[in-house]
């Protein structure tokens, strides 16, 4: 190695030594390529003839088959594929040889040409005498081209084998040189490759070992091992300077992440507190407001149903006394646990039930549900006390003329439940102080079960964890009030 390579610089002894080493391999991989090219072609052409069989007898089996389907069905479809078939199968026959030599194969070949011609001929006549509707005629050139058919096949399949075989030693000994070559070529590159990587090694060993070291640290703590071992700096240089900046920085990673663990971790179990607090208040305040029942509303109904046991038959005092037994065992079951609003709803048909026994049918009752609906699940005692404010706040004092109608649809995502009456109505200022849970009824009196509206308000939003559960509307005094509760529809 002269002085004056060595004198050069590092990158440029790499730069030349990869340039060399590419440029060489890249006029190995070319005459490679050339060589490789030229024995596929050999290789591709030996088997051209065997191919050119198959073709060969693919066609005449379309030209029997289609004469035979014409034979049988007599239509121009058949007819036209026979057409067909007869021009391919003739155009193949065209390239066999009609020379005349003392090669086997030639001779069969112009065999196999001979042949078909006079079977086509013999076909041409079977479909000619089928046309003429001779039957006799088109009989004994069908048997004749069938005898003919089965000549050509054995012929062609004979040439096929033997051709087959000859092809065979012509591919084997491509394949064997094919080997060779494939070897020479192995070790070629072989040589270049090793040679190439030894000069290489050789002058960037120095440059190289630091950088593998720094890298498989870098490796260990792409994976995420951030215990990894550190390399050691070697000198001052660019490489040193940068193992040394990499331990300070790996040293500060670990205590970094040290610190983030210790405050996720104090956060996780201020989250578990605070969930689990939050869990707790949610579940008392239900208790708690579930809890407000008042019995006065129980102790009148039993009063109604004995005072019409005394009246009447048997018959109606068990149903009048079955759907109260229902209604109170609704609200027993139902206090601590979601209901669907199917069971909601029958809760409002038996407490109309019940209201109209007691007040002679003065109560007019409609509904109309989305069958669909009745599955999504909702606070248990909501829809009742809503039609009771209703009964008792809105329609008690108008006869026989009061009217209420529940509806069940759905809004997008939510499901509504509307409750309207022909009742007094409301103001907007009242409207305001009811949804804002600023103002209550006097439940305590009358037929009241003791759950108002600001107790229907709270467990709903407790429920759906939003304020705007539920809107009242009223155009005025005795304009009658519509309550319209929204739900979520994805807790079916």
């Amino acid at each position: 190695m002269s002085n004056r390579f060595r004198n050069l610089p590092l990158s440029y002894k790499i730069s030349g030594i990869f340039v060399l080493a590419n440029l060489f391999i890249f006029i190995v991989d070319i005459s490679l390529l050339f060589g490789i090219n030229s024995m596929s072609v050999e290789m591709e052409m030996a088997y051209q003839d065997n191919r050119h069989l198959n073709e060969l007898t693919e066609a005449l089996d379309n030209v029997q088959s289609a004469m035979t389907d014409y034979l049988n069905s007599k239509s121009t479809d058949s007819l036209s594929d026979y057409y067909i078939s007869e021009q391919t199968y003739a155009e193949l026959v065209g390239e066999l040889t009609v020379s005349i030599t003392d090669r086997a194969y030639t001779r069969m070949e112009r065999n196999i040409r001979n042949m078909s011609e006079e079977y086509l001929s013999e076909v041409s006549q079977t479909i000619e005498a089928k046309r003429g509707r001779n039957v006799e005629k088109y009989r004994v050139h069908y048997e004749d081209a069938s005898k003919l058919y089965e000549y050509i096949k054995s012929y062609i399949r004979s040439l096929n084998e033997e051709r087959f075989l000859s092809n065979s030693e012509k591919y084997s000994a491509l394949a064997r040189n094919f080997r060779i070559f494939e070897v020479f070529a192995l070790a070629v590159m072989f040589i270049v490759l090793l040679g190439s990587a030894v000069v290489i090694t050789r002058i960037t060993r120095a440059l190289i070992y630091p950088l593998q070291a720094l890298a498989k640290s870098a490796d260990e703590v792409t994976v995420g091992n951030l215990d990894a071992e550190l390399p050691k700096s070697t000198g001052n240089d660019e490489i040193g300077r940068l193992t040394t900046a990499f331990g300070k920085m790996m040293v500060s990673i670990r205590e970094y992440i040290e610190k983030i663990r210790m405050s996720m971790e104090k956060e996780r179990l201020m989250q578990e507190k605070e969930l689990m607090m939050e869990t707790h208040l949610k579940d008392a305040q239900l208790k708690y407001l579930q809890a407000q029942i008042n019995p006065h509303f129980l102790f009148n109904t039993l009063n109604a149903g004995a005072q019409l046991a005394m009246m009447e038959g048997a018959d109606r005092t068990y149903e009048y006394v079955q759907t109260v037994a229902d209604f109170f065992r609704y609200n027993v079951k139902k206090q601590d646990e979601l209901v669907s609003i199917g069971e909601e709803v029958d809760l409002v048909d038996n407490y109309i039930r019940i209201l109209n026994v007691r007040f002679s049918g003065d109560i007019h009752y409609d509904k109309q549900t989305d069958e669909r609906l009745l599955k999504v699940k909702m606070p248990g005692m909501i829809l009742q006390p809503i039609v009771e404010n209703s009964v008792n706040h809105g329609i008690r004092e108008m006869g026989d003329k009061g009217h209420i109608f529940l509806r069940v649809y759905r809004d997008d995502d939510r499901v509504c439940i509307s409750v309207k009456d022909n009742g007094k109505g409301m103001t907007p200022e009242d409207i305001e102080k009811v949804v804002g849970g600023k103002w209550k009824y006097e439940e305590q009196k009358g037929d009241s079960n003791g759950i108002g509206m600001d107790n229907v308000i709270a467990r709903l939003r407790l429920f759906d964890d939003r304020d705007d559960v539920i809107h009242i509307y009223s155009e005025g005094i005795d304009q009658g009030t519509e309550v319209v509760i929204n739900l979520p529809y994805n807790n079916a």
